[in-house]
């Protein structure tokens, strides 16, 4: 899918923003299945946040108890640990209403569209990312050797490609030509005709081919009443009738659907405010061009809205605190570079207060440096006044201090900020920066000591969880058993809902276990890990525990007994294989229109049951793992939370895939090692992605270096080996199981060494092991400083596990 970014400023309204528009419209209908475009809640003004340290530093910045993969979170797991869990899978067939003779046709026509144009994909898709000439040519080759509905798919394709690239001529041929080969004499309407006349509409609204796109949109309502961009249609014509300077025609188009959920779009409104103002009605299309650029803020039509308020004057005059409230969004979204220039430009305005302009400068110099541009004299430009400004550039120079290591200059500004900011929640963020800067140090002491402060100042705070779980662990670590037996004694009664709860849990049976010697109360936590978390890692660490226990009755402790899992909807996995909509939804997949695959499948009857599910299978069935994987994690992150029997087998496939098997068990036996450990390894790695290739060079799917992978291709007698020979499945397993292999051996063998250093280098395990004292691995895990190279370790560990699992109970199936 084309990524479209904030646009330009214009300076006249109604000569520049048809490619924007009609940008944002071509996705428009595609975003309102989901709700993409309707106005976020209130934005609170910017204040710390979890994600305001450069990698090296924030990896050490959250411990995620969870064991959770780099890709993606399961805070909700945690978060409603005191509800109940329901554990029922459907694998019945849901009651749902009749196709209709009409519908039943369409069906069938779908289908045979999508078996016809089943071998377009890998070009429509290559077409889709990388629009080069050989990508088009390798489309039109299909197209011009086939007829019929995998025409219509290929040409559709292509006139997507073109409509993007603003080839508007090219767009119009080839939807054109899709159209041709989609009807017949008995099929007047096609099975793509929507997607080709809305595309076609589009094209020619770009281009400023007004009659012609007036034309296509005539009774296209009438015509496609099931189409996905109904809702789409009376925003084109508004923009077609600007175009045309009709504006009484545009409000025509528009007013009708006011009241619908339509008008509760940033584009509805867009439209709305420009053909307001071409009536004149200035008044009202300024409160709309307002209401757009702040209620809107991250929308592509934001952007438009600004523009078109800068050039009225308007923007200078807008209150400053919901200016601010705009800057502050983009600002929270990550848009650190629109977020500064929002900021700035806020501060360079006349009739901002000096408290102000000083609040902006600082909210734009923290956007600075997490853009690793910051220097000393721009915060030393900005007074040092006695409030949260004042308290937030304190915080900046504090971790401008600890950019360079200069421990002493980051005490004695968060000693500052002690006394003079004692409630602010910047002090909060400098200590909880200054206790990641000792973790990382090595120093616990003062490690706790910023940690200890932070959860005592601030119980409530979003960092208090964490912040109070490390002071917990390294008192541990001290061998200050007691005053580690409380902390987590307080962590599981005060955090109940908490990401740490499960180590907390898990270090307190340890405590009962190895120094309490209550091996009953020991066995009631491990049992609770079990019960609560029975995929994370530490119900493995339990799971064992309770094993070398051997024959003990746990304690009954109530607090423990509140602890509930996760609830586990009800989930389905029987798709209505003959819905128009999903068999369309399979043929765009065919056709490289990702877009607008989820549209088309939550277009259907029931698809809130079901619809996550059949997309993934949609892109699982086309060998493309990872865009299934992700989309099931996203859609239920609760899955580390589920019993195997709780959530259908099909769901668990797709999280769980044995893609690349057969090479996967070779490598996995030429190199004496597991083949679940390969097949999770890889997972956590790219997720099954053969084309991945990371920010630090690392290729394929067990992402290695190419230095590293001509050493070893070197060792395996590959001869006249090439770098981009790691993207072939079977070369990178190969080197990838040797890679494995040769890293296990460098750390005797124990794995937990071994996917740490596979994923932070061999050079910090052996500093990490350097501080010695470690009672067991599972000690060092725990200790692991970086979040994501510790959630990785525990993630692959609980990969194998489900990978087993998993397989086991499809073989049990299969013997009943």
């Amino acid at each position: 899918m084309a990524v479209l970014h904030t646009p330009p400023r214009i300076k006249r309204l109604f000569v520049v923003t048809t490619f924007l528009i009609g940008a944002a419209l071509l996705l428009a209908s595609a975003r309102s299945q989901s709700g993409s475009q309707t106005p976020p809640a209130q934005t609170p003004p910017a204040q710390p946040t979890t994600t305001t340290h450069p990698t090296a530093r924030h990896a050490a910045t959250t411990h995620h108890a969870t064991p959770s993969n780099a890709h993606t979170s399961h805070r909700a797991s945690a978060s409603t640990a005191h509800t109940t869990r329901t554990r029922t899978v459907a694998h019945h067939r849901r009651r749902r209403r009749p196709l209709t003779a009409r519908q039943l046709a369409r069906s069938r026509r779908l289908q045979h569209a999508f078996v016809a144009s089943s071998q377009l994909r890998p070009m429509a898709q290559q077409l889709a990312q990388t629009p080069s000439p050989a990508a088009y040519a390798g489309v039109s080759a299909f197209a011009h050797s086939h007829t019929g509905e995998a025409a219509a798919a290929a040409y559709l394709a292509l006139g997507h490609a073109y409509l993007l690239e603003r080839k508007f001529p090219e767009a119009v041929s080839a939807l054109h030509s899709a159209h041709l080969a989609d009807v017949s004499k008995t099929q007047p309407t096609g099975a793509l005709a929507d997607y080709t006349d809305y595309l076609t509409a589009q094209a020619f609204l770009q281009n400023n081919q007004l009659p012609q796109a007036e034309a296509v949109l005539n009774n296209y309502v009438q015509k496609y009443p099931d189409s996905i961009f109904i809702d789409g249609v009376p925003i084109l014509r508004a923009n077609l009738m600007v175009q045309e300077g009709d504006p009484q025609a545009a409000l025509a188009a528009l007013n009708p659907h006011r009241s619908e959920p339509i008008a509760g779009k940033a584009d509805f409104q867009l439209a709305l405010a420009k053909v307001e103002a071409m009536a004149g009605h200035t008044a009202e299309a300024q409160h709309l061009f307002e209401h757009v650029y702040l209620d809107y803020p991250l929308s592509i039509e934001a952007g438009v809205a600004r523009s078109q308020l800068a050039t009225d004057g308007v923007l200078a005059t807008l209150p400053v605190e919901e200016r601010r409230r705009h800057a502050d969004a983009l600002y929270n979204a990550g848009h650190y570079d629109d977020a500064e220039d929002e900021y700035r430009s806020l501060a360079a305005q006349a009739n901002v207060d000096d408290s102000s302009r000083n609040a902006l400068l600082v909210a734009a110099a923290e956007c600075a440096w997490k853009l690793h541009r910051l220097s000393q004299s721009q915060l030393d430009s900005i007074p040092d006044t006695s409030d949260e400004t004042g308290a937030r550039r304190l915080y900046l120079l504090m971790e401008l201090a600890r950019d360079r290591d200069d421990s002493t200059t980051q005490q004695s500004i968060v000693a500052q900020m002690e006394t003079r900011f004692p409630s602010s929640p910047w002090l909060a963020e400098a200590l909880y920066s200054s206790g990641n800067m000792y973790l990382l140090l090595k120093d616990y002491p003062h490690a706790i000591t910023y940690y200890g402060e932070l959860a005592t100042r601030f119980p409530t705070h979003k960092y208090a969880p964490s912040a109070h779980w490390r002071t917990g662990w390294l008192n541990y670590r001290l061998a200050q058993y007691s005053e580690a037996a409380r902390l987590f004694d307080e962590q599981i009664h005060v955090y109940a809902g908490g990401q740490e709860i499960p180590s907390a849990l898990y270090w307190r049976a340890r405590i009962y276990e190895d120094q309490e010697h209550k091996p009953s109360t020991a066995a009631a936590y491990y049992g609770t890990i079990l019960r609560v978390f029975p995929h994370y890692y530490y119900a493995m660490l339990a799971q064992a525990r309770l094993m070398q226990l051997g024959a003990v009755t746990p304690d009954s402790i109530p607090e423990l007994d509140a602890l509930k899992p996760v609830p586990i909807p009800e989930l389905t996995d029987d798709v209505p294989e003959d819905d128009p909509h999903v068999v369309k939804a399979r043929l765009l997949a065919n056709a490289g229109l990702n877009e607008y695959i989820e549209p088309e499948i939550h277009a259907a009857d029931g698809s809130d049951e079901w619809g996550a599910f059949a997309e993934a299978e949609i892109y699982a069935s086309y060998g493309e793992s990872w865009r299934a994987m992700r989309l099931l994690k996203h859609a239920i992150p609760f899955y580390t939370s589920a019993p195997i029997e709780a959530i259908p087998v099909a769901y668990w496939r797709i999280l769980f895939p044995q893609m690349y098997w057969t090479d996967i068990k070779a490598g996995a036996e030429r190199n004496g090692l597991d083949p679940y450990m390969v097949a999770s390894l890889i997972r956590q790695e790219t997720e099954f992605n053969p084309a991945a290739i990371s920010n630090k060079n690392a290729w394929g799917l067990m992402q290695l270096l190419p230095s590293v992978g001509r050493s070893l291709a070197r060792e395996e007698g590959i001869r006249h080996f090439q770098t981009d020979e790691l993207l072939n499945p079977s070369t990178n397993i190969r080197l990838g199981t040797l890679y494995l292999k040769q890293t296990l051996d460098k750390f005797g063998g124990q794995p937990e060494y071994a996917f740490a250093a596979y994923n932070a280098g061999d050079d910090r395990v052996v500093d990490w092991q350097s501080i010695g004292n470690y009672h067991g691995i599972d000690e060092f895990v725990e200790s692991i400083p970086f979040s994501e190279t510790r959630e990785y370790v525990e993630a692959i560990l609980r990969n194998e596990q489900i990978y087993r699992e998993l397989d086991k109970i499809v073989a049990q199936r299969a013997q009943n």
